[in-house]
């Protein structure tokens, strides 16, 4: 059954995968029933052969260097083709992905229960917090309050890094915060590529956005606005951070 986990590791949906023409039909049962097609226990070896290529440049898009916490996070990677399918490479919906992988990173040790779409954690004032993906906006943080779900903050990420394009990311992301506005959030926050660009401009374009952070900080974990991001979104969890 380790076969679903690697098909997920490498981003592809059961759609996908298993789909006439790729040659991979026959080993669904091993996922979905844990069984072996006696028929195809021969071609097993040319199987694992070529999940191995595949699965090889993975590890090749991680190096140079391999950390431990690379290693301990390879299970959040499932979320991707649990997610968005055959679409998840997209460099947009990739960097929505990506900053769920440091959200919930950040709220590790406080999760409860964990879904491809869903983190939920038990803050500190012993509260249920809601951490989800959905699109307008790409993440929501949503508190419990007697017994409801409140909306709190609304996050935009916008993965590209075309300079010419920005300021029409940053208008996209306006349009999904006046949506998140009449859902009654109260705050609205932008990740998005701030390299070579004017922020009085990127505000012109989204007058809606309280705070905007550096997506590439955000997604490498390092710099001033991944500090800031970091604290910010530990602040609005309600959790302490270590």
């Amino acid at each position: 059954m380790l076969v679903g986990y690697y098909r997920l590791l490498l981003g592809i949906s059961q759609k996908r995968f298993y789909r006439k023409g790729t040659g991979m039909s026959p080993y669904k049962g091993m996922e979905s029933r844990g069984l072996i097609n006696a028929k195809r226990a021969p071609d097993l070896d040319r199987f694992c052969s070529a999940m191995t290529l595949h699965l090889s440049e993975l590890v090749r898009q991680i190096s140079p260097r391999i950390t431990a916490r690379d290693v301990s996070e390879l299970p959040l990677l499932t979320l991707g083709a649990q997610l968005y399918g055959s679409n998840n490479n997209a460099i947009g919906r990739k960097a929505t992905l990506d900053v769920f992988v440091s959200v919930a990173e950040i709220v590790k040790d406080f999760i409860v229960s964990q879904e491809p779409r869903k983190i939920t954690i038990i803050n500190a004032s012993k509260r249920r917090v809601v951490l989800a993906l959905s699109t307008d906006p790409d993440i929501r943080i949503q508190e419990e309050f007697e017994g409801k779900l409140r909306n709190k903050v609304a996050i935009e990420i916008k993965g590209g890094t075309d300079v010419s394009n920005a300021h029409n990311r940053a208008g996209e992301a306006e349009k999904s915060h006046l949506k998140a506005k009449k859902q009654n959030f109260r705050d609205y926050w932008t990740i998005i590529s701030k390299a070579g660009l004017s922020m009085d401009k990127l505000k012109q374009e989204s007058p809606t956005t309280s705070s905007w952070f550096d997506v590439a900080e955000v997604l490498a974990r390092e710099g001033e606005d991944w500090i800031e991001f970091r604290s910010r979104f530990a602040g609005e969890a309600g959790i302490p951070l270590n």
